[in-house]
């Protein structure tokens, strides 16, 4: 029988001794079978999907498994969790469902920002509600419910409690910091991005969970949940593209490769290969166009939502008209090679 993931974890817990948030620094995508069987007799696992707390005993005998199964980062990281007091999880992901548990949905953007799986490419169904408002702090997480006493604690013990922010998801370089990437202000990056090899995200950029890039791109503007960004593809300053969450539905909001969203423009469809959108220009799904041929002469009028998908193609506003137009874009993207340059 095959797996779907495999990975062993520290968490951390709430007063209530339940787990609020799980770190898998070597999860494993499609574990062999012989390794999964090995991890089994140590745990206890039974059947389906499992979140197994373990005990540093258990762990270390995870090491010797890990080791002679081809596994030297698990296996290392199992040595060194073994002599942590850190609440230890292996979770075993016998097929992709909907996460049942908070070190489940942990797992499952780890291997996202791992790049081990690609947004869209696993069920993330349910997380949002899986998951609650923590205090991600220099200290760690806390639950809300306590950081009101922590931080008395850390005032009279003369100790600064920073709280970072409060959400669901914490940003993702605390978890994982993906090769080839320049990330200007790491707080707009949540858990769960994919951040392709060699993006560069500017200090207003923002990349959601289960969105991102797949190789080089530029991000100064916003890639909210659901979205995937193409190799070669420039989001301007202030541009935003719209989400699953944000309005966007169930259809799954993309740009191609090559193309450009310009400054403060907008995009609420599906964007082709080798396209632009000038600068303040939002195009929705509804949006009517006129199409023009390439002696500007008007050939039809259509909704947006018409030219998903499709590349080589032009959206500007008319600026005597106010028309929004599109035509063949003559020229694609080209990224500044320099900006580009992360190692």
């Amino acid at each position: 029988m095959s797996f779907f993931a495999l990975a062993l974890g520290s968490a951390t817990k709430n007063r209530d001794n339940k787990i609020i948030e799980a770190f898998f620094p070597t999860p494993l995508l499609s574990p062999a079978t012989e390794l999964v069987a090995a991890v089994k007799q140590v745990v206890g696992y039974t059947e389906g999907n499992q979140s197994i707390e373990i005990t540093p005993e258990q762990c270390t005998e995870l090491a010797g498994v890990f080791e002679s199964n081809g596994q030297a980062a698990s296996a290392d990281f199992a040595a060194k969790a073994a002599q942590s007091s850190q609440p230890l999880v292996v979770v075993i992901l016998a097929s992709d469902e909907k996460p049942q548990t908070v070190a489940e949905g942990f797992l499952k953007l780890q291997l996202i920002s791992h790049r081990l799986a690609q947004p869209h490419g696993i069920v993330l169904d349910g997380i949002f509600g899986l998951l609650h408002n923590i205090a991600w702090t220099n200290e760690g997480p806390i639950d809300l419910p306590e950081l009101a006493d922590r931080q008395i604690e850390a005032r009279l013990a003369r100790r600064a409690l920073s709280v970072d922010c409060v959400d669901k998801f914490p940003k993702m370089v605390d978890y994982i910091v993906p090769a080839g990437v320049r990330i200007a202000d790491t707080s707009r990056v949540r858990l769960g991005a994919h951040v392709g090899n060699g993006t560069t995200v500017m200090h207003e950029g923002f990349i959601n969970f289960n969105a991102g890039t797949t190789g080089v791109s530029m991000v100064e503007g916003r890639i909210s949940a659901g979205v995937m960004v193409g190799n070669g593809s420039d989001i301007g300053g202030g541009a935003s593209i719209m989400g699953t969450l944000s309005g966007g539905g169930k259809v799954v909001i993309s740009i191609g490769e090559n193309s450009l969203l310009g400054a403060n423009a907008g995009l609420g469809f599906p964007l082709g290969d080798r396209c632009t959108i000038e600068s303040g220009l939002y195009v929705t799904a509804g949006t009517k166009v006129r199409m023009l041929d390439n002696s500007g002469k008007e050939v039809e009028v259509v909704k947006a939502r018409d030219l998903a998908g499709k590349s080589d193609l032009l959206f500007r506003r008319n600026s005597q008209t106010g028309i929004i137009e599109c035509l063949t874009n003559k020229s694609a993207v080209e990224l500044n090679s320099e900006l580009h340059s992360n190692n």
